[in-house]
């Protein structure tokens, strides 16, 4: 399967590379081990020893240098073989592995797959709203999930889905009732919106406005980057009222593709409401979770499955309003894909 590899993924959150520790993960359909070096700075190389291709992640880590456990060569953040324990102890030539870009962001691991020369971390989305909200206002959570990036993105692209799929949580009928306005922005992004005056709100939001009952005036948008990372901006606010009276939520859905039928699916949110309240805030990442695991994950799983191997496109879908956002979004990504192997391809001029 292609894949844009000249962008930045994520690899996981922060967090789950510890000090000390291996942590081994497939990206691009690469067995990548990830670790950090004595200054915490997090590296990324091949997950396979040049010798007889064991995998590295299940060697030993010592001051930032990872031993093989098979036969005992030890290689460095750089991927360089530093070590050869056999006979004189001569390093062959060929005794490297690869090593990749990597730079923590945003509370993220972000990884470069592409030509290690072009990274730029200035490339990587502006999410810095999930580090300076309150701490008790945040949360985040990693999905692996058995279908392909670009249908799970889809899911976000469409929302429509929410009034059905989520109908007692995130659903309240607004959006299939409401038109999609979908731009291209100039700076790559697509953004994605529907605004609903006075409609149902969604219950989640509903019940922290004054009156559970009434009407909100419900606005909802995604911005994508390719290859498929999204904001999603949704919120309600008492009808004919300012959105700063209202309650909303700001929340990234980050997909990085494993192979062609699965997808580490990284998610996280902010809120404006109940800011400081702990409490509630385990309430909602439990809350959310629930609704990622029982209803998302197992429909997408589900789509997949009954897709086989079959791309999207070629299945022909029927194509309703609310898919206008995301299959502009698949033909962005088709472009950006094409012109870069056009680039690879073609000579040096």
């Amino acid at each position: 399967m292609s894949y844009l590899r000249n962008t930045w993924y994520v690899a996981a959150w922060n967090d789950d590379i510890e000090a000390g520790k291996l942590f081994a993960r497939v990206i691009l359909e690469e067995p990548i081990v990830f670790f950090r070096d004595e200054s915490g700075i997090i590296k990324a190389i091949a997950d396979r020893c040049p010798h007889r291709f064991a995998p590295l992640s299940q060697g030993k880590l010592d001051r930032g240098i990872i031993q093989c456990a098979y036969h005992g060569l030890r290689f460095d953040g750089f991927g360089r073989c530093v070590h050869n324990p056999h006979g004189r102890g001569k390093i062959p030539s060929a005794a490297n592995v690869k090593s990749y870009p990597v730079t923590e962001r945003h509370g993220a691991v972000w990884i470069w797959m592409g030509d290690a020369s072009s990274a730029d971390s200035a490339l990587i989305p502006d999410y810095a709203f999930l580090e300076s909200t309150a701490a008790p206002a945040r949360f985040r959570g990693y999905l692996p999930t058995a279908a392909n990036y670009q249908l799970i993105a889809d899911n976000i692209m469409d929302l429509s889905h929410v009034d059905y799929l989520h109908a007692d949580t995130l659903g309240g009928g607004a959006i299939s009732r409401t038109k999609i306005d979908v731009t291209e922005l100039n700076d790559g992004r697509l953004h994605v919106k529907w605004m609903s005056p006075n409609e149902v709100p969604p219950p989640v939001f509903g019940a922290h406005l004054p009156d559970p009952k009434a009407n909100a005036d419900v606005w909802t948008e995604v911005f994508w980057s390719a290859p498929g990372n999204m904001l999603l901006h949704t919120g309600a606010s008492p009808v004919g009222r300012p959105t700063e009276e209202g309650v909303d939520t700001h929340n990234v859905h980050l997909m990085t593709p494993r192979d062609e039928r699965y997808t580490h699916y990284f998610y996280a949110g902010t809120r404006t409401f109940n800011v400081m309240d702990a409490g509630f805030n385990a309430f909602t990442a439990g809350f959310i979770e629930k609704i990622f695991v029982t209803e998302d994950k197992w429909m997408l799983e589900a789509q997949q499955e009954c897709m086989g191997t079959a791309d999207l496109l070629s299945l022909k879908p029927v194509l309703l309003p609310g898919d206008a956002g995301a299959m502009r979004a698949r033909r962005m990504l088709q472009r950006k894909m094409h012109a870069e192997q056009m680039a690879v391809t073609s000579p040096a001029s």
